[in-house]
């Protein structure tokens, strides 16, 4: 991929001139040497990732940062603070959340294994070997301060293993393989799907598999890549028509944000050019397609692509992602769908369970409303039948404490025992959801039932609309409006397209009250059906 490198050679020059911009080299500041996030933070993360950008630059023949000695000298300045900051027992803090971390720690180190590999294969300069030398103390110190171990989330495990494994395999020391070997001892946490634990499109399914690809280098186990591998696959049917991320299923902070898969880009190459996967490449080929397109700095990749030049020449023709797929991942508990210009995602276990994309307007549907704990329905069971629809399901329990048969010990209701009360039951709500394709769109039909004159709502959520309008009226939207419709079809647009839904209906006008404390979805103009239960109520969306 030729082109892709010019691109993110130019892109990584880009990025090292914005680094030189924001160096502190105030020789009196104990930040000297260190680079000014965007919040104005110092910390070892951000300088080791600005850092690694230079270095790449200054190793690079093709750059016009080759050998340059003023980055040469900000280099080293970037590394005074790194190496100031590294605590005696190896460990990195991350400033903002934790301390004596070790994955922060894994994460900051990893960033400049690949440094160190390229510049100890090749025929060094005086001044690359001193690069070399204190990339390897850092590196070495923090694989070292590894072995303390501690994490917090799912990932944390990976990142930690797989800096272990690599590093027990470059300092050959049997301890640190073994201790990757704990952490992997608890299984891998990647389904049947391709989906890890946090289910995050985003950001950490691609960090999941960067690790699962330095687990099977460090380990000389190739198996780990069937992980990135599934995973690859389930992504080809996570792209929305507008060239983004569905992350609305994501657990984590990429939650229901704008991401591109620019992260992604170096996984799709790499396997599709080892294993010979081609709609990996073809991936590979659209990703670098829609940074252009966006106007985002290409993935900061190029000290990867020198230590394999067979990526750079390897070339593909074929570009794009699938227009036409029905996938359902149990597992996951999720389904998507794409039907050429839009995408609609179902989810079991969560309030907006329906997703409906057309490039430019996103829709999110709810069901609302309050039944004892509940305040919104949440599908317990999610299956298809044989015409390809989606069925979903949730149970409300309903149910009251009884008092205990013994006295408590106290009367502070708050060091009660209050689990162990007996219970009255009952009653029991139900609600049943199937959505359906038709012709030119979907039919979301809603059934309540159990329960008699409880004042529920089906939530429409529109993102990327200026307008809505009706039969009897035309109101301009600008992010946040409510409105409750009670008949007749309705349209939401924007210059570039048209959705169309209902019939609406209306029975109550609903506000937001005490007991109502499912929040509507944040930026959104809603659109609220009402009714009373037991009702039902067929929904007609045609994106």
């Amino acid at each position: 991929m030729q082109a892709h490198y010019q691109t993110i050679l130019h892109d990584t020059e880009v990025r090292v001139e914005r680094s030189l911009r924001t160096q502190n080299q105030n020789v009196h500041s104990p930040y000297c040497g260190a680079f000014s996030q965007p919040d104005g933070v110092y910390q070892a993360k951000f300088a080791i990732y600005q850092t690694a950008s230079m270095i790449a630059v200054y190793c690079c023949p093709d750059s016009r940062y080759y050998h340059d000695e003023n980055i040469l000298a900000r280099i080293h300045l970037g590394l005074d603070y790194v190496q100031r900051v590294q605590h005696e027992n190896g460990l990195f803090d991350y400033v903002t959340c934790n301390f004596f971390s070790a994955p922060d720690t894994a994460f900051c180190i990893v960033k400049i294994i690949p440094h160190l590999r390229y510049l100890r294969g090749i025929e060094r300069t005086q001044e690359e070997s001193g690069i070399l030398q204190r990339l390897e103390r850092i590196i070495h110190q923090g694989a070292r301060g590894l072995l303390e171990g501690g994490f917090h989330t799912p990932n944390h495990r990976w990142a930690i293993a797989s800096v272990l494994s690599i590093c027990g395999k470059l300092f050959q020391e049997e301890d640190l393989t073994a201790a990757a070997a704990q952490y992997l001892n608890e299984g891998i946490d990647c389904n049947a799907d391709g989906e890890y634990a946090e289910k995050s499109a985003g950001n950490y399914n691609a960090v999941n598999n960067d690790a699962m690809l330095l687990l099977a280098d460090g380990l000389d186990d190739p198996s780990f890549e069937e992980h990135v591998i599934c995973n690859l696959r389930m992504m080809l049917t996570y792209w929305e028509p507008d060239d983004s991320v569905f992350t609305a299923n994501s657990t984590r902070f990429d939650k229901d944000r704008l991401v591109y898969a620019d992260g992604y880009y170096l996984e799709y190459l790499y396997l599709g050019t080892t294993r010979q996967i081609p709609e990996f490449l073809a991936m590979a080929n659209h990703i670098m397609q829609v940074v252009r397109e966006k106007q985002i700095l290409a993935p900061d990749v190029l000290i990867d692509l020198m230590n394999r030049p067979e990526l750079i020449v390897c070339e593909c023709e074929a570009s794009g992602t699938p227009e036409r797929y029905s996938a359902f991942y149990q597992d996951s508990g999720i389904a998507r769908v794409r039907r050429g210009h839009y995408t609609y995602t179902v989810m079991r276990g969560k309030s907006n369970f329906l997703y409906v994309h057309n490039g430019s307007i996103k829709l999110a549907v709810k069901i609302g409303g309050s039944f004892c704990e509940h305040r919104a329905f949440k599908a317990e069971t999610m299956t298809q039948d044989e015409t390809g629809a989606f069925h979903l399901h949730q149970t409300m329990r309903g149910w009251y404490y009884l008092p205990f048969k013994e006295k408590p010990a106290t009367s502070d209701w708050w060091q009660m025992d209050n689990t162990s009360r007996d219970k009255k039951l009952g009653p029991d709500m139900d609600i049943d959801v199937t959505i359906r394709e038709t012709d030119d769109g979907l039919e979301l039909d809603v059934r309540t039932s159990g329960v008699e004159g409880a004042p529920w709502r089906v939530e429409l959520a529109f993102g990327g609309i200026d307008r809505i309008s009706n039969d009897h009226m035309t109101m301009p939207v600008h992010g946040d409006e409510v409105l409750v419709l009670r008949d007749s079809f309705f349209e939401v647009s924007n210059p570039a397209s048209v959705m169309t839904i209902g019939p609406a209906f209306g029975t109550h006008h609903f506000t937001e009250g005490k007991e109502d404390s499912e929040a509507k979805t944040a930026g959104c103009a809603t659109v609220y059906m009402t009714d009373y239960t037991a009702f039902h109520h067929k929904i007609l969306i045609r994106p």
